[in-house]
């Protein structure tokens, strides 16, 4: 039987996915371009824009950030929290500025069932 997932992580998952396409679509794009010019910043942009990467990438970022709200509000509920309270805590308070830690907590939400 498959885990059940929730709305969040499955928005995360469809939201990742999207923008590891776009990704390769662009870095197509720039290849294609490199090859005729010197890809600068206003093609770079433009392309960015062009292939969907921006939109995909303020997706992802909206979709990790309701991911991250979820595990916290969910994992509020079991009882290792209610043990750990504090280092948990300060785990979510870290994520806007630790990166790593972000990707951590991102990791851990996925597991979360």
């Amino acid at each position: 039987m498959k885990p059940i997932k929730s709305k969040a992580q499955i928005d995360y998952m469809k939201a990742k996915t999207k923008f590891e396409e776009r990704s390769k679509v662009l870095e197509a794009r720039v290849a294609e371009e490199q090859k005729t010019e010197e890809v600068e910043q206003e093609l770079m942009e433009k392309l960015v824009i062009e292939t969907g990467f921006h939109d995909a990438f303020n997706e992802l970022a909206e979709a990790e950030n309701e991911l991250i709200s979820w595990s916290h509000a969910t994992i509020k509920h079991d009882k290792t929290y209610k043990d750990n309270k504090k280092p948990i805590d300060e785990m979510y308070e870290k994520l806007d500025v630790d990166p790593q830690m972000r990707a951590r907590i991102i990791q851990l939400a996925l597991r979360i069932r």
